[in-house]
């Protein structure tokens, strides 16, 4: 006997009309599954966060799905398989009806280009261009569907956990520094918008200021020990008068005998209101008793924390000490504020930067110019972390205390050695690599 062909059993007009109009309502589920995936994931939560805190219902869902993404990634994923699989099936079945064994084939030309248009390009292109408004949409219909399916997707989760724990991997992995993480988002963010054009650089300075309060120490940006101008507590009251009224500062510190033995803090105001009081008599103002209890902070404190206890304790100095308790600067509020907003300047400071830039496109620096604020200034990324001024970043980077004239690349740009003082640089020659001669230096 001759073997039975195969045959292909042939759908009536009805079956084939109900079955092309399901794959379709399948194929548009389909495309409202990958739509809400990419609407979801590229949404803004903030501005979800505030829309909700503005009244709008419809952010409410939305929050729930960011706060509950392992059920609304599941429900989507879930979703969106079933239907893809579904509708596959049901275009095989009619195509196979119609054109017999090479339906097949014929099926899965028509269903990849079909739901590769219409059921992801197509919805995931508009979801992107409209992120928040797609997701305000669909969070309801998505929210209600991550419920639905919360037991399978709960059940599937279960499975691939101890399928991944019989070969010794561990479902979850270490658990992200939240914070950390949403810090690292803003300073993105933040910079993406900037080289897009839509946050000015001043703005990105300060914005970026706030963030890295909390990595910055106050051995970071205090007042050297070297710049700072004390009084001698043992010199005659006028002599003491006369040099506080001649400073740009209001708050000095005094010290008696040693520099390192600081025995309080004078202000100015204080010694204007005795003068007052004494009808002007230099001789009866006494100094001592307007002395105020100084206050001592280790090198290692954040500015982020300095910043809180200065709120507390409300007061804008305080005298920074190493380990061993030596006084290595001093820090006041304006320090901490001049990180997020720039460099403060007013009537009484004198107007120096540290930065003077040069005709050939080079830049002199004095040694004392902080890192950042030639970042700032200049828009480059010179690292920070292991020195906080330039002449500590050029000894750092030669591994030696240099010599003048001396010229060291790195980072891009070259460096060469003005002035020193001892062993303390005082003045260094910037320029970007290939881009500006520094003098008459052409080899390092």
């Amino acid at each position: 006997m001759e073997p039975a062909a195969a045959s292909v059993q042939v759908m009536s007009e009805t079956d084939l009309v109900l079955s092309i109009a399901l794959t379709l309502v399948l194929m548009c589920f389909s495309a409202f599954f990958s739509g809400s995936e990419t609407a979801l994931t590229a949404a803004s939560r903030a501005r979800m966060h505030q829309l909700e805190k503005d009244g709008e219902k419809r952010a409410r869902n939305v929050n729930w799905l960011f706060m509950n993404r392992e059920k609304m990634v599941g429900a989507v994923l879930l979703g969106n398989t079933f239907v893809n699989i579904a509708s596959s099936a049901l275009v095989t079945s009619v195509l196979l009806s119609i054109f017999g064994d090479a339906g097949v084939a014929i099926a899965t030309i028509i269903t990849t280009a079909i739901v590769l248009i219409f059921c992801e390009v197509l919805p995931k292109t508009y979801a992107i261009a409209r992120p928040d408004m797609v997701a305000l949409r669909i969070g309801g219909a998505v929210r209600g569907c991550a419920l639905v399916f919360y037991p399978v997707v709960a059940t599937v989760g279960w499975l691939v956990a101890f399928m991944l724990r019989q070969v010794g991997v561990k479902s979850q992995g270490l658990v992200e520094d939240r914070e950390e993480a949403a810090h690292e988002e803003l300073r993105g963010a933040i910079d993406l918008h900037h080289k897009e054009g839509s946050v000015r650089t001043i703005d990105r300075n300060m914005l970026g200021g706030i963030l890295d309060l909390k990595e910055l120490q106050v051995s970071d940006v205090m007042i050297h020990r070297k710049s700072i101008t004390m009084i001698d507590g043992d010199l005659p009251p006028e002599v003491i008068i006369e040099r506080v009224l001649s400073q740009p500062h209001t708050r000095l510190p005094v010290y008696r005998g040693d520099s390192d033995n600081i025995i309080g803090i004078l202000h100015a105001k204080d010694l204007l209101r005795a003068l007052s009081r004494a009808n002007g008599n230099v001789r009866a103002v006494n100094v001592t008793a307007l002395i105020a209890k100084p206050w001592f902070i280790p090198d290692t404190t954040t500015l982020t924390e300095q910043l809180r206890a200065f709120l507390q304790r409300r007061t804008h100095f305080a005298l920074v000490i190493d380990e061993y308790g030596a006084l290595q600067g001093l820090i006041t509020l304006e320090d901490i504020l001049e990180e997020i907003v720039g460099e403060i300047r007013d009537e009484h400071d004198v107007p120096v930067s540290g930065m003077r830039p040069q005709p050939d496109g080079s830049i002199n620096v004095d040694g004392w110019v902080s890192i950042r604020e030639l970042n700032r200034a200049m828009n480059w990324s010179l690292p920070d972390e292991e020195a906080t001024t330039i002449a500590g970043l050029v000894i750092h980077e030669a591994q030696a205390i240099p010599e003048v004239g001396q010229v060291f690349s790195f980072h891009g740009l070259k460096f060469e050695i003005l002035r020193k003082q001892r062993n303390q640089i005082t003045a260094v020659r910037i320029a970007p690599i290939g881009e500006a001669r520094i003098g008459n230096v052409s080899a390092d």
